[in-house]
């Protein structure tokens, strides 16, 4: 068994871009099982994995993020991350006037080639150049994919009050779970009624919707990790592979083996 191992991200926690260059680029290679510690940063980033799957938590929600996706997180937005298996990190540096996205809410977007390709030559970048350089005009065509990119459903929000809060913590630690909303409200003291409209208010989703969400990330985290998807079906409460691949297919547009090979 993997033993988790805590890493602090190499940059500072608070971290400011010096220069008045539109992008620049960081990359750090992790370990399996490692775990950047909750930080923030003064300038918004969109951190990528080239290879593995990362988990960005904050106080809102859990993103995660294949290889195919990559994760806004607007400035001073505290943070951790997960790794699920080896994991090649390439994060974007936006300078404080460059909000492509949103800068108040993470979110997961759609990584085009053309963005991909963007991302990794960004990791050369020098520490200046001008608008009009050729780094220059490339952080200007990554900033157009990142606008124009996708929103990609790998959010899972939590909820804020105390007792749904409860239920969402203890489920996202045991998703195989299939006890009914009635014995999760009654395990929180509060009614089904209660809990359902609790978790629709403050998540946008019923309880159930939540609880499928939530063992779809948790099983991109375990395939990620190198495990089958008949580990991963089980993990997350199905009770076999092909109603798994199903789910799957329906919320990533791909069976999982087809989608983590491509």
């Amino acid at each position: 068994m993997s033993t988790n191992r805590q890493y602090v991200h190499r940059a500072t926690p608070l971290l400011d871009l010096a220069t008045n260059s539109l992008v620049s680029g960081e990359a750090t290679d992790w370990e399996p099982d490692s775990f950047v510690r909750p930080h923030h940063h003064s300038i918004s980033q969109l951190i990528y994995a080239a290879k593995g799957v990362i988990t960005v938590e904050t106080a809102q929600g859990i993103w995660v993020v294949p290889p195919t996706r990559a994760v806004w997180v607007p400035a001073y937005t505290g943070h951790s991350i997960r790794i699920s298996g080896t994991v090649q990190l390439r994060t974007l540096q936006f300078g404080p006037d460059i909000p492509p996205i949103d800068t108040e809410r993470c979110s997961v977007v759609q990584v085009s080639p053309l963005l991909r390709a963007g991302i990794i030559r960004a990791m050369d970048f020098p520490g200046t150049y001008g608008a009009d350089s050729p780094e220059g005009r490339l952080a200007s065509v990554i900033l157009d994919e990142i606008r124009s990119a996708d929103v990609a459903p790998l959010h899972l929000p939590m909820p804020t009050d105390a007792r749904a809060r409860r239920v969402a913590v203890e489920f996202c630690a045991d998703p195989s779970n299939r006890q009914p909303c009635e014995a999760w409200a009654h395990a929180v003291g509060a009614s089904e009624r209660t809990l359902q409209r609790r978790f629709h208010t403050e998540t946008g989703m019923s309880f159930g919707k939540w609880q499928q969400q939530a063992r779809l990330l948790k099983a991109l985290e375990t395939l990620a990790a190198g495990q089958s998807v008949t580990v991963a079906a089980y993990d997350v409460g199905f009770k076999s592979p092909s109603a798994f691949i199903v789910m799957f297919r329906s919320a990533m547009g791909d069976t999982p083996s087809r989608y983590f090979s491509s």
